[in-house]
């Protein structure tokens, strides 16, 4: 059976929660970015958490949930690219809960040092998410540690806090843009849609060096992908969440596989004309609005600047390509 996603009172409930540690994230109408689209474009600033992140919601959602049923471990184990490392770092310091994660050889760099900087023991193993993911799993088994997914109904809470913000400020959405990772993104802008029926519609955005959620949503059954995108780490999942993948089938719209060169033309773009920085997931969004400008004509769109953490060197190569 699918995931039950947050009901409107859940949204609210893991508001409350998250604005113990942060207030609500800013969105804007920025003006160039709407006259490079064409039409009135929306970002939701979740690249101003304080893991510069949208992830961070999910993590305190998730441990309150832990200490509301009395069951808080003394370790969490988890495998990341970064953002959900740093979401589990930071609420398991606020616990006094030891946190060890596993990452891929090659993370980012400034992601890894993040990361340490939050308590977190830090492990590289293998060469992509799933195998990181996998050699997680084997740990906490083997030390009786407790296991975070990156897909789960408790970090599904939190994450569902942001759209709910957005939605609620900007009722006028015709349409938003939603990359998808593990999928906790796009099915809590689902979630918090139908919390406060919402009109909008919902559109996916994977890598098109990452195609696991298209591939799979297109054939109806989970397909596993290569990866082999070099800037949209956060989008880098190799095999789709099967619980994800029942939420998103009947609520996205459709799918919009973006190429690394479309990723990088946003990252600049929204630098350019916002002045904030957006990893390559976090500027996914916008770019799969860029490829369907023409759809988007006369509409009023929204995008996610759902993180801003890419190291510095991968930045500056970016904003001096093209």
């Amino acid at each position: 059976m699918p995931l039950q996603l947050p009901t409107l009172p859940d949204i609210e409930a893991a508001a409350r929660v998250v604005y113990r540690s942060f207030q609500a994230t800013p969105q804007y109408r920025w003006g160039t970015l709407s006259q490079r689209l064409g039409t009135d474009c929306w970002v939701k600033h979740e690249n101003h958490t304080p893991v510069a992140a949208f992830k961070i919601r999910g993590g305190l959602t998730y441990f309150d949930q832990l200490q509301q049923r009395g069951e808080m471990p003394r370790e969490v184990i988890s495998a990341t690219r970064g953002n959900h490392g740093q979401s589990m770092g930071w609420a398991a310091h606020a616990h006094g809960v030891a946190c060890r994660i596993v990452v891929p050889i090659g993370n980012s760099t400034e992601k890894n040092d993040a990361m340490r900087a939050l308590g977190v023991h830090l492990i590289e193993h293998g060469s992509d998410f799933q195998e990181a993911r996998e050699h997680a799993k084997h740990l906490a088994a083997e030390s009786g540690a407790h296991m975070v997914p990156s897909y789960h109904k408790d970090l599904l809470r939190g994450v569902s806090t942001y759209w709910w913000e957005f939605f609620r400020v900007v009722p006028q959405l015709d349409v938003v843009y939603v990359p998808i990772g593990q999928g906790s993104g796009a099915c809590s802008a689902i979630a918090a849609k139908l919390a406060l029926g919402h009109k909008a519609r919902i559109v996916g955005v994977v890598s098109a060096h990452a195609t696991t959620y298209a591939d799979s949503l297109a054939a109806g059954h989970l397909v596993e992908a290569p990866v082999s995108t070099e800037l949209a780490d956060g989008m880098a999942c190799r095999i789709a969440d099967p619980a994800a993948l029942q939420v998103m089938r009947p609520h996205l719209d459709h799918v919009v596989k973006v190429t690394d060169n479309e990723v990088a033309a946003a990252m600049r773009a929204i630098f350019a004309d916002t002045h904030n920085v957006a990893e390559g997931a976090g500027a996914a969004a916008f770019a799969a609005a860029m490829q369907e400008r023409r759809q988007c004509e006369g509409l009023c769109v929204g995008v996610t600047l759902s993180g801003g953490n890419v190291d510095s060197g991968a930045f500056a190569r970016v904003l001096v390509s093209r």
